[in-house]
């Protein structure tokens, strides 16, 4: 069979109406892998590891990047930030016109950067500056300079920065094929968003406290395509305007969608123009996100973040536009996107709770901590799932009605990125190292 027909096959049995990036089984494109939304194409994965054991190969990175590594054949891509520390005079100065929070560190300068992993062997392959940014805004510790996913497809490289800029990579020849530097918003917390390919556009969000829109790039020329400004009612309070959440395109009424969730909104557009074809105002429930929705053929779930924290699902199916089917207000993730799986959806939110509710009511099956602090978002494999905590700690449950910790994993550092899989083989990244966990 060749590699076109066994695509078009992958997609077409892809139980979830949602487009993504075309790729086959073992690559990792974008921050939620093949599917979107945190599904994995691999079995046999380690259950468990540590620092001596079951760990094929560990390489120290350089910088402090959050954002979850990208695969394509035998390249592991990600991005990271070398920060320049500013004199006391130039901190003097930024920080009298700070007005959000005080930054720890004031910086003059951050190198952006894009680094290339050998998958096999845990070499540094390439270390290439993509933009230098000067009197960056300031970030949150808990967040970083290169926390935006970048995207992958064969031969090119997307790493999108938020209001520092966004680039296209060629990844074999290592050139710079476009930079745009042409968008701006104040962060307050430094860039979270992660970019989506829809066919030839680059689809991100930009929800700062002084504008909020979402916009698109010709991904073959870096231009801007498009740019919608968010039509929804805000909060009066510009902190509370701010999110750093990411699209996800569906499927509806045998169309593409931008399904995009902001403060206090939820959204979608179209994927090629930009218009806005519908918004749910679900009040003063939400701004700052940093998640992901997912949906499967009925229905559409998200998380509205700080303030007062839900998860809502909206259904799709048989409407003209979605509306609200249910929402559940315990245990709301802030920061971690859910994952379905077999009419399940799963959860965890900041404090370590994992949450699993029926997706039909939102009515909860279980409720129960595994310990730590999450920022990063689960995935999904082989019936399993793998929650990655700020503490280094990996859990491992079964994706059933019943709860079950099939294991526990720790490794030295923080583990902010989501993991991702390839194989019988996992890939984690701490704030320290990249490590692929397997024989």
């Amino acid at each position: 069979m060749s590699r076109f027909f066994s695509l078009m096959i992958h997609r077409i049995l892809l139980p979830l109406l949602v487009l993504t990036s075309v790729s086959y089984a073992g690559n990792w494109p974008e921050w939620r892998g093949p599917s979107a939304q945190g599904q994995a194409n691999a079995s046999g994965l380690p259950e468990t590891w540590s620092e001596m054991s079951n760990v094929a190969w560990k390489t120290p990175l350089p910088g402090r990047g959050h954002s979850t590594p990208v695969m394509w054949g035998d390249q592991i891509w990600l991005t990271t930030p070398i920060e320049n520390v500013a004199t006391p005079d130039e901190a003097k100065r930024r920080l009298e016109s700070n007005t959000g929070d005080q930054p720890l560190v004031v910086l003059s300068s951050v190198s952006l950067r894009a680094v290339c992993v050998d998958r096999n062997s845990g070499k540094i392959l390439h270390d290439i500056e993509l933009l230098n940014v000067k009197d960056p805004q300031w970030a949150h510790q808990l967040n970083s300079y290169a926390s935006p996913t970048p995207v992958l497809e064969e031969g090119r490289l997307y790493a999108h920065f938020g209001s520092f800029g966004t680039v296209a990579l060629d990844t074999k020849s290592l050139k710079v094929l476009w930079k745009n530097e042409e968008l701006h918003v104040m962060h307050e917390n430094g860039p979270g968003s992660t970019a989506v390919l829809h066919g030839d556009r680059l689809i991100a969000h930009f929800d700062g406290s002084d504008q909020q829109f979402i916009a698109a790039f010709d991904k073959n020329t870096g231009k801007l395509a498009w740019k919608t400004p968010r039509s929804g009612e805000m909060d009066p309070r510009p902190q509370q305007r701010k999110a750093y959440g990411t699209p996800l395109i569906v499927t509806i009424n045998g169309q593409p969608q931008v399904i995009s969730s902001a403060a206090n909104n939820i959204y979608g557009y179209d994927p090629h123009t930009g218009k806005e074809l519908w918004k749910i105002h679900y009040g003063e429930l939400g701004f700052s996100m940093s998640t992901v929705p997912v949906a499967d053929d009925q229905q559409i779930y998200f998380s509205t973040a700080f303030g007062k924290s839900a998860v809502i699902a909206l259904k799709h199916a048989g409407v003209k536009t979605p509306e609200v089917a249910w929402r559940n207000n315990k245990n709301a993730p802030k920061m971690c996107s859910p994952v379905l799986h077999d009419g399940l959806l799963f959860y965890v939110d900041d404090g370590g709770i994992v949450s699993c509710v029926d997706v039909k009511t939102g009515e909860a099956f279980y409720r129960e901590r595994i310990g730590g602090k999450f920022s990063a978002s689960p995935i999904l494999a082989d019936g399993k799932l793998y929650f990655s905590s700020r503490e280094g700690v990996v859990t491992v449950i079964a994706a059933t009605k019943e709860f079950k910790i099939l294991s526990q994993n720790t490794l030295d550092g923080s583990l902010m990125a989501s993991p991702i899989a390839d194989g019988s083989a996992l890939f984690l990244r701490t704030d320290k190292a990249l490590y692929k966990i397997g024989q």
